[in-house]
């Protein structure tokens, strides 16, 4: 099994797709709206995928954060609110903003499984600190750790409910970026101490089943490299001083904040100790090159894959329900 998450390039796989990825034998794929048309089509692309990998337990991902964030779109699925609509009622009911992310979260996952979905890249563990860029800012779930942390423990606990696997991202702290990574390298000059606050989230919630890096230069830990590429962050911090032993992903190697050739980054990334990388735009040649230059998924890699599969159950609820109770809820505020 090659430790790589591919993306498609439309809502069905063409048949250089089909006969690359049987070859190849990729971890999992990842979903974006190009691939979106409504229920049957997506549902039958997912089977698809299963039934080419051989594997029920395919992590199939997606972005459905709600908000800014959604490739399934209305009118076939229902708009979700991002992070900030629950920080907010946070503010004067804190027990009721976390309700209202877990019902929330329950009901995406349903929606997620009801269509074949296993993986959603969800929650944000970011803590937003002043002047963080908007393309962070405006999906966290707030400026204090704690407040994060439990908010992210309820998203992933809905998730669950709901037949669907979280991910926490984005590791170590995506925070105090000034810039937007899918655009330009952040270089965070904290120090080691200011970024505990950074940790903090993510240290709390150290048991979940998967996470994603972050493409930004922590200073403080490897003034060379950004954390998708530097044994330093992925080793001493998320390994480490974090705890995180979970199935740990790239954020997209294609991002700008990165450079080098495909392949130069997928190898890059494994050798700094991810266990996947995320390469999400179905270019075919690159998706080639990353396949030569990564070696099959390791002992320790595949046991963590196995561990977060193995944790998926049923789904459970009513979506009605779940949208009329997070309603009422974010009404208070």
């Amino acid at each position: 099994m090659l430790p790589v998450i591919y993306g498609l390039s439309g809502p069905a796989l063409s048949p250089d797709e089909r006969a690359f990825f049987r070859e190849a034998d990729p971890l999992g794929y990842i979903l974006f709206a190009r691939n979106v048309v409504d229920r049957g089509q997506l549902r039958a692309l997912t089977d698809d995928l299963r039934a080419l990998s051989g594997r029920d337990e395919l992590p199939i991902l997606i972005d459905q954060e709600g908000g800014p964030v959604t490739r399934m779109k209305p009118p076939e699925w229902p708009m979700t609110p991002a992070g900030p609509a629950f920080a907010k009622l946070w503010e004067i009911a804190p027990a009721s903003a976390i309700e209202a992310a877990r019902v929330n979260a329950q009901a995406i996952g349903l929606m997620l499984a009801e269509v074949g979905i296993s993986v959603d890249c969800l929650p944000l563990l970011d803590v937003a600190v002043e002047g963080a860029t908007p393309a962070v800012a405006s999906r966290t779930y707030g400026s204090e750790p704690m407040q994060v942390a439990a908010l992210g423990r309820a998203v992933l606990d809905g998730l669950a409910a709901g037949g669907t696997i979280g991910v926490v991202k984005h590791m170590p702290g995506h925070g105090r970026a000034r810039v937007d990574s899918h655009l330009e390298l952040p270089r965070v000059t904290a120090t080691a101490e200011e970024l505990e606050v950074d940790f903090e989230p993510f240290r709390t919630l150290a048991h979940a089943p998967m996470g994603m890096t972050c493409h930004c230069v922590f200073e403080a830990y490897d003034p060379e490299r950004p954390a998708t590429l530097s044994p330093a962050i992925v080793g001493e911090v998320i390994r480490g001083r974090i705890g995180f032993d979970g199935l740990l992903m790239t954020d997209d190697i294609d991002m700008k904040a990165l450079s080098g050739s495909a392949g130069d980054k997928a190898a890059s990334a494994i050798a700094a100790g991810c266990d996947v990388v995320l390469d999400c735009w179905a270019r075919m040649p690159e998706m080639v090159e990353i396949a030569d230059r990564v070696s099959p998924a390791g002992e320790a890699t595949l046991g963590r894959l196995n561990r977060a599969m193995a944790g998926r159950g049923a789904p459970q609820g009513d979506l009605a329900e779940l949208f009329a109770k997070r309603d009422a809820l974010l009404a208070l505020a």
